[in-house]
């Protein structure tokens, strides 16, 4: 499904801090029969063992070719100039990434109808073209849908948790790295599983067309995939019992965690992966130019200031922005 949506500005995010409910524990067999007559969502399916894609050598991305062109002012015939000319960036993005992008919870009729990381990145390029923010049509995707939008060029860029990795670097091209993160475990906070090591047999659920998913298919996590729709059906499964954890990079997971105080992140990362913005093929000078953008945003603190809003210290200390590699 996609949807199509005008804003107008940048929002805030908010995260409950988790605790333990009373009354938590109940017996399998109870938990076994009343997830008998609980539906699984739309779009559930048990995805069967197969390797992880490669993640190397892939991840290096255009270098700038000079400083950043004057906002308002972008360079005849370039892509930048005919999304000026049109008069806003189309930018592929979610509506169910808790902290990243995700439907503003403002009362407020003026408000944007979004929020997150990932929104601010929009923005700023936005910004970056046009000399002001706002100048942004949303096109919201299904993470199994991204890569078809880029193929089809029906958005200008995605922003969207999107990992980097060979196999993706074959259908669309990538900005330079603008976070890292790596895979984890949500389990209920009653739950003992500590890691990825504890739940050899068990469902764990991850969303279709992401990385996680096909990690979790690799034979060596012993796990059974479950592919949903989007991470919310993966959260309510997880309530209803009808998997045993959630696995995904550990920020995801934050803003999973962050909307259920009665879940927990455990174990450490047992994937390092790097994230870009995606764009068409055949677009290298909006990458150049989003490459300046994202140099520019790592220098003076923006990139700290968003990152120390919507994510902050939940994870560990806020990490410096990641270096860019460059062809």
């Amino acid at each position: 499904m996609s949807l199509t949506l005008g804003v107008a500005a940048c929002g805030s995010g908010s995260s409950a801090t988790p605790t333990t409910p009373a009354g938590a524990t109940a017996t399998a067999t109870a938990a076994a029969a009343a997830q008998a007559d609980v539906p699984i969502p739309d779009g559930v399916t048990t995805v069967p063992e197969s390797p992880a894609p490669p993640l190397t050598g892939c991840d290096a991305s255009l270098r700038p070719t000079g400083p950043l062109p004057a906002a308002g002012a972008m360079p005849a015939g370039s892509t930048m100039a005919e999304i000026q000319q049109r008069g806003y960036l189309v930018a592929g993005v979610d509506e169910d990434s808790y902290l990243f992008g995700y439907r503003n919870p403002s009362a407020d009729p003026s408000a944007p109808p979004l929020v997150g990381f990932d929104i601010d990145f929009v923005q700023q390029v936005a910004t970056a073209i046009f000399g002001a923010p706002g100048h942004v049509r949303y096109k919201v995707l299904t993470k199994a849908e991204r890569l078809t939008a880029l193929q089809k060029g029906s958005v200008d860029l995605l922003a969207d948790i999107l990992t980097v990795d060979c196999q993706r670097a074959q259908q669309a091209d990538f900005s330079a790295d603008y976070f890292d993160a790596g895979q984890r475990v949500l389990v209920n906070q009653a739950s003992t599983v500590q890691g990825i090591g504890d739940l050899a047999g068990k469902k764990v659920c991850a969303a279709a067309g992401t990385t996680s998913i096909q990690t979790l298919a690799d034979p060596k996590y012993r796990v059974v995939p479950v592919s949903a729709v989007n991470w919310a059906d993966c959260l309510v499964m997880l309530q209803q019992g009808q998997v045993d954890a959630i696995s995904t990079t550990d920020l995801i997971l934050l803003g999973i965690q962050s909307q259920d105080p009665y879940t927990k992140i455990v174990g450490p990362r047992f994937t390092y992966e790097r994230h870009g913005l995606g764009f068409p093929k055949g677009k290298g000078d909006f990458i150049r130019f989003v490459n300046a953008e994202l140099e520019q945003m790592k220098a003076n603190g923006t990139w700290t200031a968003i990152y120390t809003h919507w994510i902050g210290d939940r994870l560990g200390p806020v990490p410096a922005p990641p270096p860019a590699v460059y062809q």
